[in-house]
């Protein structure tokens, strides 16, 4: 398994998730600026006041993204024999990238899924080696394999 060429997928999709949200903040931020030498009537400031609360969420987004790609970039996905930040790991027919969340992705003609070490999975699965098991949402689990 390629873990560098999984890095720099899901480093493609957080840079892209991480540009739409700008690219959305800049739109929002636009439609809240009103024209000042005019006179403003209760529905455009309304409009004004929506698209800059809309604005204010996908900059909150932008940082959220921003700080995956830090992370992301700051991970060492070394080869690992344990579940720990850097690690791919299988359960069941699902592989799961530790490290930041991430939607459901396919690199190498495998589907993966990104876990941040805050999601409560994790905490499940943290320092499992292959062939152990853990309990998750009263489901046992089975580490299958761990890269």
């Amino acid at each position: 398994m390629d873990k560098s060429h999984i890095k720099t997928t899901m480093l493609a999709l957080t840079e892209a998730d991480l540009a739409q949200a700008e690219q959305k903040y800049q739109v929002f931020l636009a439609a809240a600026r009103l024209e000042r030498n005019e006179t403003i009537d209760a529905s455009e400031q309304s409009q004004a006041e929506t698209a800059a609360d809309l604005a204010e969420a996908f900059d909150d987004k932008a940082h959220d993204h921003s700080a995956k790609v830090s992370v992301i970039n700051d991970i060492d996905f070394g080869p690992k024999d344990a579940v720990e930040p850097g690690a791919v790991v299988k359960i069941g027919n699902r592989f799961l990238v530790v490290g930041v969340s991430t939607a459901a992705f396919r690199c190498q003609d495998q589907d993966f899924i990104g876990i941040s070490t805050a999601a409560p999975i994790y905490s499940a699965l943290e320092g499992k080696t292959a062939g152990e098991t853990c309990s998750f949402n009263g489901r046992d689990l089975v580490v299958s394999e761990v890269h």
